[in-house]
């Protein structure tokens, strides 16, 4: 099966390039952005040795989409998608803070609950809680963001204050802002039989502006519930059925990989990854309520230089 695992190209007025762990970045003039989700897929903080066909187009289309169901509430960096796996939109600087949402008590906020903890980022956890269990309202754990090579780490509120990273007013609005994405991504998740467990925002700053940047609401930044399960099993203290990228870890734990010094990634079968790449196609039709339309990998490459020129060519530059 193929996939697209690197990129090379040299667009108009382009100064620079970042390869992150599934993206690569082109910097337009130092105006734009043209993002292209690959076929990468990481786990751990590790990038795996094989590309997951398709994965790519998923993450694009679902991000792209979302940021049109969300810009009614805050502007975003889109400024159009000319390929299904390309979104190019405007440069902004980021903000050094990553905007968690959580609406249940799962993942590393259960694992810190269950080793004793009873706040998160600053955020007091009423004792007798359970794993999965929803709370009263929606909780906000932001992390800064970290260096390259170097791990998110939990940053309370107050902090953010204090440190002077953000203004009180303006931390203030953000988290209204987080909170109102996150309540326009469960309503439309809810109309997919879906409950969006949590996920994470980024923000930046263009011409002194506020925007919404990166991916939103894509399975590998957030999680899902289905919600036609999500009562009984939570009464019987059994596992969600989830919709996100946990599948992989899980895989990945199953063969004794955890990203840890001297452990090795199991081996990538093309049955492993065909698995895989269906599941994310699963993953585009829940969330999205759409057919996913495998676009074809034969001229890929020159496929999307086109369409990325076809843009910049009508953007001022």
């Amino acid at each position: 099966m193929k996939a697209l695992t690197h990129t090379e190209y040299a667009f108009p007025r382009q100064t620079s390039k970042y390869v992150g762990k599934v993206r690569d970045v082109y910097s337009i003039a130092d105006r734009y952005m043209v993002m292209i989700a690959t076929d990468r897929i990481s786990a751990f903080d590790v990038v795996l040795p094989e590309g997951i066909p398709y994965k790519g187009q998923v993450l694009n289309q679902i991000a792209s989409s979302f940021l049109d169901l969300t810009q009614d509430i805050v502007q975003n960096w889109k400024i159009a998608s000319p390929d299904p796996m390309v979104t190019v939109g405007h440069k902004c600087q980021g903000l050094p803070i990553e905007m968690i949402v959580r609406g249940y008590l799962t993942g590393s906020s259960w694992r810190s609950y269950k080793a004793g903890a009873r706040q998160i980022c600053g955020v007091p956890i009423p004792d007798g809680m359970r794993e999965h269990q929803k709370f009263e309202k929606p909780i906000i754990t932001p992390t800064t963001k970290a260096e390259i090579g170097e791990h998110d780490a939990d940053i309370s509120r107050d902090e953010i204050i204090a440190r002077g990273i953000m203004s009180r007013r303006d931390y203030e609005k953000l988290e209204e802002i987080t909170l109102a994405l996150y309540q326009r991504g469960c309503e439309v998740a809810a109309s997919r039989g879906l409950i969006l467990v949590d996920t994470k925002y980024e923000f930046g700053m263009r011409d002194g502006e506020l925007y919404l940047i990166d991916e939103i609401h894509t399975p590998d930044s957030s999680r899902y519930f289905y919600a036609d399960s999500y009562q009984e099993l939570f009464d019987q203290g059994l596992p969600q059925r989830q919709l996100s990228k946990e599948f992989v870890r899980e895989w990945l734990m199953e063969n004794g990989f955890q990203g840890k010094e001297g452990q090795k990634v199991p081996e990538m079968t093309p049955e492993r990854v065909g698995i895989i790449s269906d599941r994310y196609i699963e993953l585009y039709e829940h969330i999205t309520g759409k057919e996913f339309v495998k676009e074809p990998y034969d001229d890929i490459v020159e496929r999307i230089e086109g369409n990325v020129r076809n843009l910049l060519s009508r953007l001022p530059l």
